[in-house]
């Protein structure tokens, strides 16, 4: 499907694009709030500054993809594959990124403030001034992570992986 007919589908008031294949699609600044684009593939899309508020994006594989400034809060991402996504200043609170692959993702000053990221990978991920207040991290995994100047208060940890991972300036519960 092209861009053009996915747009015009979208305006017509379909929502339901499961496992649709928009590799290296360019929805720079698209309206997709609500979208059902589960086990979608998305391989090196562009969706930087694109509204998926309260979009569904289960197991969906956005490997590569540019979601820079994306409002991807209340989405469910649960399972998905974001492995090298971009995703600096993007809002995903609220949002649902349990057991998501977000190994090497750039997450700079991203808001996962109350955001469900249980057994994600987040290996190697660059948290640097992300909000990750309230957020439920547990069992997730953070080695070599770059958590510098994060906000990580009444986050959920228990069980995290933090070996490797860099704290620095760091905001901690006084506990911890």
């Amino acid at each position: 499907m092209r861009v053009d007919q996915l747009l015009k589908n979208y305006a017509a008031g379909v929502r339901d694009f499961t496992g649709l294949n928009l590799s290296e699609v360019n929805l720079r600044e698209a309206n997709l709030s609500g979208v059902i684009l589960d086990r979608a593939i998305l391989d090196g899309a562009n969706l930087s500054h694109a509204n998926l508020a309260q979009a569904s994006l289960i197991e969906a594989d956005l490997n590569g993809a540019d979601l820079s400034n994306a409002n991807l809060g209340g989405s469910n991402l649960r399972g998905a594959i974001l492995d090298g996504a971009i995703l600096d200043g993007a809002i995903l609170d609220g949002a649902n990124l349990s057991q998501a692959d977000l190994t090497v993702a750039k997450l700079i000053e991203t808001n996962l403030s109350e955001a469900d990221l249980q057994e994600a990978s987040l290996i190697a991920a660059n948290l640097d001034g992300a909000d990750l207040s309230g957020a439920d991290l547990t069992v997730a995994d953070l080695s070599q992570a770059n958590l510098t100047q994060a906000d990580l208060k009444q986050t959920n940890l228990s069980g995290a992986n933090l070996s490797g991972a860099n704290i620095e300036g760091t905001i901690l519960d006084e506990n911890v």
